[in-house]
């Protein structure tokens, strides 16, 4: 029998109850008046600018914002084990344990579409189901980059088709139990990582009690 691949859309909404404050049903004051932008460098990865600026105070100062194009991080999951990988990080000179994510460097691409190459493309793994669970700023005090959150479950292997920046990436698979404890415990520290962790336990705890959640803002 042949599985298609489906995705459902479920998890982040604004909605608040009465009596509470929703801040993104604010008026969305903007406090800080950009004068004049100048890009300081770019590459292939990400763009570096630097803003001179006028908060609402009436001071002029300076805003460095690095630009990258959206990513994706996914949690696959089948009979309560998750995939990681095991990689060397050169920022911090070490090797790390995250969940499967990246991007590919170029605009305007389908979330699904970026969040299944980049599970294949280091685990060799095929979903039958995506879910989206939502999105995330990554670091936005100095970046502005979008990161898709994704459950890939139907899991089935077939070949990998790493990059050259994943030629040292290894694979393993932990029970749920043991992945919450290597979060607990420092083993994992992958900010993204925990953060979409976050968004599956709490999408798993109201499953059908919520709205589609939106892609956001391009």
């Amino acid at each position: 029998m042949t599985i298609r691949p489906t995705i459902h859309n479920t998890g982040q909404t604004r909605r608040s109850r009465e009596g509470e404050v929703n801040p993104g049903d604010s008026d969305n004051k903007q406090s800080i008046t950009t004068l004049e932008s100048h890009e300081v460098y770019r590459n292939q990865w990400l763009r570096l600018r630097e803003d001179r600026i006028l908060r609402s105070n009436g001071k002029e100062g300076i805003y460095s914002v690095v630009e990258k194009d959206d990513c994706a991080i996914i949690l696959p999951i089948e009979n309560g084990r998750v995939w990681l990988v095991d990689q060397y990080r050169y920022t911090i000179a070490e090797r790390a344990l995250e969940l499967p994510q990246g991007g590919w460097e170029m605009a305007n691409v389908d979330p699904e579409e970026l969040a299944r190459g980049e599970l294949k493309e280091e685990t060799g793994l095929h979903a039958a189901e995506m879910t989206y669970l939502g999105y995330m700023w990554i670091a936005y005090g100095f970046c502005r980059q979008k990161q898709h959150v994704f459950l890939a479950t139907g899991l089935t292997m077939k070949e990998r088709e790493p990059d050259d920046e994943e030629h040292d990436l290894a694979i393993h698979t932990v029970s749920l139990e043991q992945f919450e404890q290597m979060m607990f415990d420092g083993t994992i520290c992958d900010a993204s990582s925990l953060a979409a962790w976050g968004m599956y336990l709490t999408w798993k705890a109201r499953k059908g009690e919520v709205s589609p959640p939106t892609r956001g803002p391009a």
